[in-house]
């Protein structure tokens, strides 16, 4: 896939951001999950580092390496025909050398968007300065390479609950703006789940809001409403899909049936179309 193109997807994703519609990313794992979610007609694709990393057999937190993230990418990405943005955690480096690396890997591997998240652990984030120069650096190095990579700068001020909870609104503001003025496009802030403040961080942002759903979660219209410009699913549609399977399991174990399989089951031929 020439940079080219790439550079042109990525100016599509980029405009999907936009408006009036609200970007509703149902995020993938792999290039079966990744097609159907082409096939019923999204616009745009995302993984969820999450998903694809439990599918291979790590934990979720950075325990993948890049290159195995990004071959996963790398097949999804040449399978289907939408931009696709991949969940690069916290860019898996500390450094310069290493952001333009993964920027680097991020486009050969032809996705034209990445998340980054400021998170190093449960309940500590980087300092906004480390995070500012890995955002400024991303950029720099798709420049160079003439595509405009979506970056999606993600903070867990409220998904890891740091700090006292009267703060967490002017920390979070604090923190994507900084993102913002370093080249972010978009601005991601999981873990808030109600309107009110779902809406003031709206008003707030100084770019495109991102949120991730709950079942808490105000509806796809009332966010839009709201002003919400991205929804993301994280590995939420994977952990249903394994929870499926855990269904099916027990249901075998259990009772000695199978009616899970044949109420739900994609048709052998469908799957195999969706993936060649």
């Amino acid at each position: 896939m020439s940079n080219a193109t790439l550079a042109a997807k990525a100016d599509q994703f980029l405009r999907l951001h936009e408006g009036p519609k609200i970007l509703v990313l149902a995020n993938v794992w792999d290039v079966a999950s990744a097609r159907i979610v082409e096939h019923a007609g999204f616009g745009a694709i995302a993984t969820s580092s999450a998903a694809v990393a439990n599918s291979l057999g790590y934990p979720d937190g950075q325990r993948i390496s890049r290159a195995e993230m990004l071959d996963v990418v790398r097949r999804i990405a040449f399978k289907v025909s939408v931009p696709v943005s991949a969940d690069l955690e916290a860019g898996y480096g500390e450094n310069a050398r290493e952001m333009a690396a993964t920027a680097g890997a991020l486009i050969e591997a032809g996705a034209v968007g990445l998340n980054l998240e400021d998170g190093v652990d449960e309940a500590e984030l980087i300092p906004i300065a480390q995070h500012v120069d890995k955002i400024k650096r991303i950029r720099e190095e798709g420049e160079r390479m003439g595509v405009h990579v979506v970056i999606n700068a993600r903070t867990d001020v409220y998904l890891a609950g740091i700090g006292e909870p009267a703060n967490r609104f002017d920390h979070t503001i604090e923190r994507i703006t900084a993102y913002r003025n370093a080249g972010a496009d978009s601005l991601f802030v999981p873990g808030v789940y109600d309107a009110e403040t779902i809406g003031r961080l709206v008003k707030a942002s100084p770019g495109p809001l991102n949120v991730l759903a709950n079942p808490a979660s105000p509806s796809i219209a009332e966010l839009e409403r709201l002003g919400v410009r991205r929804l993301s699913f994280g590995s939420w549609p994977a952990r249903a899909a394994l929870g499926f399977f855990a269904r099916f399991t027990s249901e075998v174990m259990e009772r000695g049936t199978f009616t899970t399989l044949g109420d739900w089951a994609i048709p052998y031929a469908e799957i195999n179309r969706l993936v060649s």
